[in-house]
């Protein structure tokens, strides 16, 4: 099990070292669809590619960010049902869950993937529009992505079963952002403070 965990660790490092990098694909994928439509509305003047490569910065996010959701307890999930229940049973609804719906889902996907874009890649395939950029990198990101989640399932089932075993605390896979009602309540007793503190003269 002391292996099984490190390695999980170490798919844990991965994945949070792809979320933060996403962030910058994120924001350039933001930059690039402004810039089209100042472009498009100040100079009557488009490019197919610069908005594919918006398209593809976008796929990067969807995709590769996927299996750092995961990593960080954020993806849909039925908490309104699953909150009813002691954290053991939530656990137990975690494995299921994984081993039964995530791991055989994303494995398929990524199973069909590949050869989806070898045979992408062999052709060079490009795309259909004016000024259009190659398709292959974009659809390389699928089986990527997929291979990704399922390494992010394994090491969320590693972990589910670490707790069960009694050698991983919960806060290995709970979520570690606070609630709505959390972030409210924080808002309003920051306001709280700089309202007392212009009262009293002191700085905020």
């Amino acid at each position: 099990m002391r292996f099984l965990l490190a390695l999980s660790r170490k798919i844990d490092l991965a994945n949070d070292k792809i979320g933060s990098l996403l962030s910058w694909a994120l924001l350039a994928a933001v930059l690039i669809c402004a810039g089209n439509a100042i472009v498009r509305y100040s100079f009557n003047h488009s490019s197919n590619g610069w908005m594919e490569l918006q398209w593809y910065l976008y796929s990067a996010v969807f995709l590769l960010a996927a299996p750092y959701t995961l990593r960080r307890n954020e993806h849909v999930r039925i908490d309104v049902i699953a909150g009813k229940f002691s954290k053991r049973t939530q656990v137990w609804l975690d494995l299921f869950g994984f081993v039964f719906f995530l791991m055989p889902m994303a494995g398929l996907i990524l199973y069909l993937g590949i050869p989806y874009a070898i045979n992408a890649y062999t052709r060079q395939e490009m795309s259909s529009n004016a000024g259009g950029l190659i398709e292959w990198p974009a659809k390389i990101l699928i089986p990527l992505g997929f291979a990704l989640l399922v390494l992010q399932g394994v090491s969320e089932i590693i972990k589910r079963i670490g707790y069960l075993r009694g050698e991983v605390e919960a806060s290995a896979f709970d979520k570690q952002v606070k609630t709505p009602q959390e972030e409210i309540d924080a808002i309003k007793l920051a306001n709280r403070d700089k309202l007392r503190n212009t009262a009293t003269g002191e700085p905020s």
